[in-house]
């Protein structure tokens, strides 16, 4: 396996399906309640392990999960409000050690659950057509809506199985 992508990287579909749709919101839904389960009990010094050399600690993977799907639900919002809009890119590693990542991990796992209680809400009223609306990312070009949630789900399974490895170590 490899631990930079434990669960395999990104896979979607050419033509996103209603049942596909429903699988990664239902993802999205059960995603804090897994990752509160994981990492609710931890230590200063669990929370301080990593997945490997040199990567994010627990308590970085933790806040920088929130901060992506807080990117990423704008993103999300802004295509289905504007025509094809161009968003920036967010750097990662300056945002992974910004001041708030030091707060307890409680704060970015509120966070979590308000923005995807939002997210799940707003994909199930998509209609096929909103599915295939766009933003241009900065750095990777054109991305639908579908796309989008694809990854918001891929995302949080992807970190949740770094902390699983980070406290396997």
């Amino acid at each position: 396996m490899d631990v930079r992508f434990p669960i395999g990287e990104l896979q979607v579909p050419e033509k996103v399906t209603a049942e596909s749709l429903h699988g990664w919101l239902k993802e999205i839904e059960s995603y804090v309640s897994k990752l509160r389960e994981t990492v609710n009990s931890l230590s200063d010094e669990e929370l301080s392990k990593t997945y490997r050399e040199g990567s994010w600690t627990v308590r970085q993977l933790v806040h920088h999960i929130a901060d992506s799907q807080l990117n990423m639900y704008q993103r999300l919002k802004l295509a289905l409000t504007d025509e094809n809009p161009t968003v920036p890119a967010f750097d990662e590693e300056k945002w992974a050690v910004q001041p708030d990542t030091e707060l307890p991990i409680e704060s970015s796992i509120k966070m979590l659950e308000g923005l995807n209680e939002r997210i799940v809400s707003l994909g199930h009223r998509l209609t096929e057509e909103q599915l295939e609306r766009t933003f241009t990312h900065q750095v990777n070009g054109e991305v639908t809506v579908a796309k989008k949630i694809a990854k918001l789900a891929w995302h949080e399974e992807h970190h949740l199985a770094h902390i699983k490895i980070a406290l396997s170590n």
